[in-house]
């Protein structure tokens, strides 16, 4: 059996934009149902939401329901056991939060790989191998993952040349609400001094080649980020949905 491509890689690195939207509630009837919604990608988030890392994979098998749709796991933070867990149950690609320097990027890199190039644990009956059945899923697993680095405190700004020029870093996030409070404006994401750093940093990582991504709830917003270069955008909570469409739908009573 071959290697699963994965195409969120490929379509980034040829510039193909992606829209995506975020999974904060657990379970696999709601990826399933984001899944079959047709964005390009959708992101499990094991940070901020109510997910645990062994709710990853049910969740993975559920957007795979979808196969043009990339699934996506933001692990609870840049921990080499959790990576080692997430990758094993067949994601192929993760967005690491709160990367600060080059050498945060490199430790996330490193925890991707295995030896020697990296520390990666191996185990051979995983979802990742699909059991066993994958040829030479040790030495071609590398070329399929991808590694998205989360950029969200004035200090990631100021080193993001260092950090997105990372041997193995395939692209970097802007995160907005960390960003703001970095700044003193904690929750001002749509703040003209905020959308000031976001556009630079956007435009920065476009100048070096680099795939860059945000979130913006703002459609408006959303589409002046994909303008300035922006390549793979979350435009959507599946939690701020749900309650808004309930507020919305009791007001109309």
């Amino acid at each position: 059996m071959k290697l699963p491509q994965n195409q969120f890689k490929a379509r980034i690195h040829l510039d193909q934009p992606q829209i995506g939207i975020w999974n904060t509630i657990g379970g696999n009837t709601i990826p399933e149902m984001l899944g079959g919604a047709c964005y390009d990608w959708v992101l499990v988030d094991c940070e901020h939401a109510a997910i645990e890392t062994v709710e990853v994979q049910c969740a993975l098998q559920a957007i795979g329901q979808s196969p043009e749709v990339s699934a996506l796991v933001r692990p609870a933070g840049n921990d080499p056991v959790l990576f080692k867990r997430i990758l094993d149950m067949g994601a192929q690609t993760l967005l690491v939060p709160y990367i600060e320097t080059a050498e945060d990027a490199a430790n996330a890199v490193a925890a991707m790989r295995y030896g020697p190039r990296g520390i990666r644990g191996m185990a051979g009956m995983t979802r990742a191998t699909r059991y066993g059945q994958v040829d030479d899923y040790f030495t071609t697993a590398e070329q399929e993952l991808c590694l998205i680095v989360q950029v969200e405190t004035t200090t990631g700004i100021k080193n993001l040349q260092a950090i997105a020029q990372t041997d193995g870093v395939d692209g970097v996030f802007i995160g907005p609400a960390d960003l703001s409070a970095s700044m003193g404006l904690a929750g001002q994401m749509d703040h003209p001094d905020v959308d000031a750093v976001i556009c630079g940093a956007i435009t920065s990582l476009v100048e070096m080649g680099v795939p860059a991504g945000v979130m913006a709830l703002n459609p408006d917003m959303a589409k002046r980020y994909i303008s300035l270069g922006a390549i793979f955008v979350a435009v959507a909570v599946d939690l701020v949905l749900l309650t808004k469409a309930a507020h919305d739908t009791r007001a109309l009573f």
